[in-house]
């Protein structure tokens, strides 16, 4: 344990390191330490950080003013729906955060093109109902499985992406990020995805694997995009993970996916350092929870000590290899629910996220 806390603190007082290192070459198995500038966005509740291509944003529940709901990380969103051009199209589980509701609106009212698509448990709340008005058009997904994505395309020229849901408690009172990338590839991407629920109805289990450029290199960095169910994701990961050489740090709100956690546990036993902090609420409802597993093998893991959500879908290979999105550990997101996964080779990505590890895991321990 002593050594896994030095190690992880080591990592932690580089995470704000952004002197580039030499760029290297980019492939499936070796992530990226490209050259590129990092700058830290001062964000009263929250944690943020710059480059050319991307933003990234992680919330703080402990900050005195998320009791007070304002300077989250959602105003940057706002900020960025408030200089849209052309078009906004949203997908998004649940919804019920002021700023973007009124940047949405002041949107749509000065001509930009404003679409959503809602998971329809969660459409007829007050928020989506004040778009409604508003005249934005919104479809529900109208079926069993949840429409869980949770993303934002403006000008088709970038997306907003992450574990966040648009909520109160989403951007004040949950663990969860939020980032921006700059890029065409991606872009179009999430663009396939959008269009397919909005124009063709087609939600969850209708499957048909169209994403464009599914290994797409940004600033000479690997990032692979997956939906599900149409991508059978699963296995993607465990091929992911069964990689590890070295270390697997996870954030996970919900953890039931046996084959995951098998490839996670095999991967201790041949000596990599795992360490995880998964939602303590879901611990306890979940049916089939992979902690118990975990514990009993001996493994660093804890529940959270968030009194919101834990609500991240993070895998950090290698300290340099960076899995994230709406997708839970779960076989409902495998095959039931429209989702998403991000991964991203780069070892300066990496250290943001395990960064965000160490205050989650300090706050477990």
């Amino acid at each position: 344990m002593k050594n896994f806390l030095t190690l992880i603190s080591l990592i932690l007082l580089t995470a704000c390191d952004v002197n580039p290192a030499p760029p290297a070459t980019v492939t499936p198995d070796s992530a990226t330490q490209h050259s590129f500038t990092l700058t830290e966005i001062p964000i009263p509740a929250g944690y943020g950080y710059t480059s050319d291509w991307f933003e990234l944003y992680f919330t703080n529940p402990n900050s005195s003013l998320s009791s007070q709901e304002t300077g989250g990380i959602d105003l940057p969103l706002a900020n960025a729906i408030d200089s849209a051009k052309l078009s906004v199209d949203v997908a998004i589980y649940s919804f019920s955060l002021p700023s973007i509701r009124d940047a949405l609106i002041r949107a749509y009212e000065r001509g930009v093109q404003v679409r959503m698509v809602m998971e329809s448990d969660n459409i007829e709340r007050s928020a989506p109902q004040r778009l409604k008005d508003a005249g934005i058009p919104m479809l529900g997904d109208r079926r069993e499985g949840l429409m869980h994505n949770k993303f934002v395309i403006i000008d088709k020229s970038e997306v907003w992406l992450g574990s966040m849901n648009f909520t109160i408690s989403g951007a004040y009172e949950d663990n969860n990020v939020l980032m921006r990338i700059r890029s065409v590839r991606i872009v179009e991407n999430f663009l396939k995805e959008f269009e397919e629920m909005y124009l063709e109805d087609s939600f969850g289990d209708y499957i048909r694997a169209e994403t464009p450029n599914p290994q797409a290199t940004v600033n000479d960095i690997q990032i692979d995009t997956y939906f599900s169910p149409d991508d059978v994701v699963q296995p993607i990961l465990v091929d992911i993970i069964n990689t590890a050489n070295e270390s697997i740090y996870f954030m996970a709100f919900s953890f039931t996916s046996d084959p995951i956690g098998d490839a996670v546990r095999e991967r201790a036993q041949d000596g990599v350092t795992v360490a995880g902090v998964m939602d303590v609420e879901q611990i306890e409802s979940n049916i089939g929870t992979e902690f118990d597993a975990f514990r009993q093998a001996g493994l660093d893991v804890y529940r959270d000590g968030n009194a919101g959500q834990m609500h991240h879908k993070t895998i950090i290979i290698d300290e340099s290899i960076v899995i994230t999105g709406s997708y839970n550990f779960t076989n409902s997101a495998e095959v039931r629910n429209d989702e998403y996964v991000l991964v991203i080779y780069n070892e300066e990505i990496a250290k943001l996220f395990i960064a965000e590890f160490q205050r989650i895991y300090n706050d477990a321990k």
